[in-house]
């Protein structure tokens, strides 16, 4: 069977011509903070450091957001995907629904 794909088409036509050829199109996954690093590791330290932190112009923040990322060694990235595997077995254990 060969290929087909729906990039540049209408989401009707690409539906007519979904049906027409018996292809199955995967949806799209569910965004899940459960699953990216960035949200379930950094964002939540980030969160935790700045809940003390006051800041009176876009430079201070800036500069507090580069200092912090600066601050961080490769172990503490190394950790987040570290984390993955373990993530991936909860989500698929929670059946897909959102857990801390």
């Amino acid at each position: 069977m060969s290929k087909v794909y729906f990039f540049n088409l209408k989401k009707s036509a690409a539906e007519a011509h979904r049906l027409l050829v018996e292809a199955y199109v995967l949806p799209h996954p569910l965004y899940s903070p459960d699953i990216a690093p960035s949200d379930y590791h950094l964002f939540r330290s980030m969160a935790h450091a700045l809940s003390a932190q006051r800041f009176t112009s876009y430079e201070n923040t800036e500069n507090w957001v580069n200092s912090w990322i600066a601050s961080k060694d490769k172990e503490f990235f190394r950790r987040a995907i570290r984390m993955l595997p373990k993530r991936w077995e909860k989500v698929v254990a929670s059946d897909g629904k959102y857990f801390k």
